[in-house]
């Protein structure tokens, strides 16, 4: 889609001559157009739930909550978070889990833990402890498993014997690397609080957090999990909102000098909405180029334009 947003912003543009915008300035403007429009949704769906309530919004072809939902939905994304130090964990960022947290929405525990021990052997897709009884642990499929020493995670997929497990991933590749294994079944979801009432509540042997009933607060990049006794690698997932990935039209340079749309390129990035803000993200963008150029007819026609555009699932209501 990012192609063809290009193509009808500099097909306006060059129809009165206001100018060309470099592949560089329209990557920039389009990033700030896709989150505009990303932002929309949340304010959209906010407005939609409160006309719901009010019993003014319509039902069956008139329902416009799901496809906003869906929206936000294809967004939403789980990782299991990195340990910084003992019961610190990193909130999702390009370092750590691949892409960065917009919003999170829940943040889970798992508190049994079913066995720890020395991988003694390296088997494709599995782990192999001679030392271990794992048919009597009462380890299930699904149940995480987790490389302390690298802090890669994966899962059960069968326990083979009482020495052998066979994981959905490869994540021990080397011998006398430590590992635990979590009850899958077992997770609860922590309770997000203040700085300043996490230190009430832990005073209290009334209120202080539990592994039955966790709390956690932010602490700069990092939320850090009460009580303490969850400090395990593989033992904290945050279920978020993450952040659209940031567009690149990418190109290659002819003998004349223009650039030509070029996708397979390793860093190309599409638009991460949905093909009907294709239009949006147009205008949003000529907005922008209008400012660029120091044309006010440009940014006044991108601005027409979404005054009067006919409303979209992702219109705010």
């Amino acid at each position: 889609m990012i192609n063809e947003v290009r193509n009808s912003v500099l097909s306006i543009l060059n129809k009165n001559n206001y100018g060309y915008i470099s592949p560089s300035d329209f990557n920039l403007y389009a990033k700030n157009a896709q989150m505009e429009i990303y932002e929309e949704y949340y304010s959209s769906y906010n407005k939609v739930i409160n006309s719901e309530n009010q019993r003014v919004s319509g039902t069956d072809y008139a329902d416009i909550e799901s496809p906003i939902a869906e929206t936000l939905e294809s967004f939403l994304t789980t990782s299991y978070l990195s340990q910084s130090l003992k019961n610190q964990f990193y909130v999702p960022s390009l370092i750590t889990t691949g892409d960065e947290a917009y919003y999170i929405l829940k943040v889970l525990c798992y508190t049994n833990d079913l066995a720890s021990g020395t991988d003694t052997s390296v088997l494709l897709n599995s782990l192999v402890d001679s030392t271990a009884s794992f048919t009597s642990l009462g380890i299930n499929d699904d149940d995480i498993v987790v490389n302390i020493t690298t802090g890669a995670v994966s899962s059960v997929n069968v326990v083979v014997s009482a020495t052998t497990i066979t994981l959905t991933s490869n994540i021990f590749t080397s011998i006398g690397d430590s590992y635990g294994i979590f009850s899958k079944k077992v997770v609860t979801e922590a309770d997000k609080v203040s700085a300043g009432k996490i230190t009430m509540l832990n005073t209290s042997t009334l209120t202080a957090p539990s592994t039955t009933f966790p709390s956690y607060v932010y602490q700069g990049n990092k939320i850090e999990i009460y009580p303490k006794t969850i400090n395990k690698k593989g033992q904290v997932q945050a279920n978020y909102f993450r952040f659209p990935k940031v567009p690149k039209w990418t190109y290659v340079t002819l003998i004349d000098g223009s650039p030509a749309f070029d996708q397979s390129q390793s860093d190309y990035q599409d638009f991460e909405l949905p093909t009907e803000d294709e239009y949006k993200l147009v205008t949003k963008i000529l907005e922008y180029c209008g400012m660029s150029i120091r044309e006010t007819e440009v940014t006044q026609f991108g601005m027409a334009q979404q005054a009067h555009e006919q409303p979209t699932f992702s219109v705010q209501q």
